[in-house]
């Protein structure tokens, strides 16, 4: 599990294929972490939860999967690119932005990005289903990176990024359709499919409420 916090920014040194396959190797020196790498652990790759298998004092190196090339923006990020890195959070870490798995829900693309202010402006297109799958003022993460949806219509989605976000993410190298890694919040999307499967009434009602614990009484009219 992630949240969403960007720890460092890499630089996508090296793609290789092996088949639709492949590996991508990560310049981002060890001395500028905390702590040491090991082999096995999670980390995310602008969003994507990837398995570190290879590394060596400056590079980390993951093998990545014809369905994540296909499914993400990793196939796409040219070499020389920054890349977003944020390790798997500990037990005992600070959950500072939202729950994020690593795993992307699909690709998106830029439409607009903009200053307002000394703030900026980012809308993004994406598919039907994952524009449902989003509320305002919700959680969504993009390349990686836990934002606030500050405006939603029925084609597009809009968060706003203060200065610092974009100092210290690969956010600021996004132009007009540069493709961007989307993942939605876990807690709507469970909410989501017991709602879909019927199991659960779409109506509370206070006689439900009681029966899962709460016994207040109901407002009067």
């Amino acid at each position: 599990m992630f949240t969403g916090l960007i720890e460092h920014i890499g630089i996508l040194e090296k793609r290789s294929h092996i088949g639709q396959a492949g590996r991508i190797e990560i310049a981002s020196p060890s001395q500028s972490w905390a702590e040491p790498f090991t082999i096995g652990e999670s980390i995310a790759v602008e969003g994507v939860c990837l398995t570190l298998t290879h590394l060596d004092p400056n590079r980390l190196m993951f093998d990545i999967l014809e369905e994540t090339f296909h499914k993400t923006t990793l196939g796409n990020i040219p070499v020389g690119g920054q890349v977003n890195l944020e390790r798997a959070l500990p037990l005992t870490g600070r959950l500072g932005g939202h729950i994020v798995n690593g795993h992307v829900d699909g690709v998106g693309a830029v439409v607009s990005f903009r200053q307002k202010g000394r703030d900026w402006a980012l809308e993004i297109t994406c598919d039907q289903e994952l524009l449902e799958g989003m509320v305002y003022k919700g959680c969504i993460a993009v390349n990686g990176v836990s934002l606030t949806v500050t405006d939603l219509t029925r084609e597009s989605f809009q968060i706003h990024l203060i200065p610092e976000t974009l100092k210290r993410t690969s956010l600021h190298q996004l132009g007009a359709e540069s493709p961007v890694n989307l993942e939605t919040d876990i807690v709507g999307k469970y909410i989501r499919r017991r709602l879909e499967s019927g199991h659960v009434s779409p109506i509370i009602t206070w006689e439900q409420l009681r029966t899962c614990g709460l016994d207040a009484m109901p407002p009067t009219q």
